[in-house]
């Protein structure tokens, strides 16, 4: 009886921290929600207001009337890099996870080292050397020069080859049996049980691309080009700063990050708990 009223305690002391914790995560979500709506003195103001005084939704109306930052155009890019880079890298990531797994190809150990090697180099070091050989090939202001130095992820296929390499081999062995050739092996037997770790690759990547800003403010240039955050971006940029609008520019920033990650966060924890159990 004792050591149920002590496991009882500690299931409502640990829900209790819990709580407390999920309460001091979303507080500045609170602060921006309420801010959107908000006019500017009372953004400003040192009183605290547990709600706007009136939902202003011209702040969200105006985020689309100003010529000189298309916020639209801009939201419309960081979806199509998004959307285009997730599928594409995850589908890249997967078939060289593969290879290194599974395919005995000369070199396998020396690309397998180069590929964890990229891992510690900082990211923002290679982005001048990408520009200069994206730029020498017209890609400045255009989307593919957006989206294809973001098509390869060492720690994805890093993430696949742990899978991969704990794959039952007697299932490929079945597929070979049958007359299916390594591609046909990977297309119709590795792909349909790994859809796992595709989806929650698949979730990362998209985040990764939505939140992108370094490389996107050097080769964007033109306002046309702009993705979601460099459009935030130039709220500092100008003399006055509209507040409101900047809190509503996060908000709807922030929104298909939200529905992502609530679709797929059973995948994304499953996916990762795999491979770490699996490496």
């Amino acid at each position: 009886m004792n050591r149920y009223r002590g496991g009882l305690l500690g299931s409502v002391v640990t829900y209790v921290v819990l709580c407390a914790l999920a309460v001091v995560f979303l507080i500045p979500f609170y602060v921006l929600l309420r801010n959107a709506f908000m006019t500017t003195p009372e953004v400003t103001s040192t009183d605290w207001h547990w709600l706007p005084g009136a939902l202003r939704l011209e702040n969200f109306t105006g985020l689309f009337d100003n010529p000189e930052r298309p916020f639209g155009r801009s939201l419309v890019n960081s979806l199509l890099i998004a959307v285009i880079t997730a599928p594409l890298s995850t589908l890249l990531a997967s078939m060289a996870g593969y290879a290194l797994a599974r395919l005995a190809v000369p070199g396998r150990a020396l690309v397998l080292s180069l590929i964890v090697g990229t891992l510690m180099i900082p990211q923002s070091v290679t982005f001048l050397p990408t520009f200069v050989v994206v730029g020498s090939m017209g890609g400045v202001n255009t989307m593919w020069g957006l989206i294809a130095p973001g098509l390869f992820s060492a720690f994805a296929v890093i993430l696949f080859r742990s899978f991969y390499l704990s794959f039952p081999a007697e299932i490929e062995e079945a597929g070979r049996l049958d007359g299916l050739s390594h591609l046909g092996v990977y297309w119709r037997v590795i792909l349909p049980n790994s859809t796992t770790m595709i989806a929650s690759l698949g979730a990362l990547s998209f985040i990764e691309a939505w939140n992108s800003f370094l490389w996107p403010l050097m080769i964007g240039q033109d306002p046309g080009s702009w993705t979601v955050q460099i459009a935030l971006s130039s709220f500092l940029a100008s003399q006055t700063v509209n507040l409101p609008e900047l809190f509503a520019g996060t908000t709807v920033a922030v929104l298909p990050l939200v529905v992502m990650f609530l679709v797929a966060q059973r995948h994304i924890v499953q996916g990762i708990a795999m491979s770490g159990l699996k490496s």
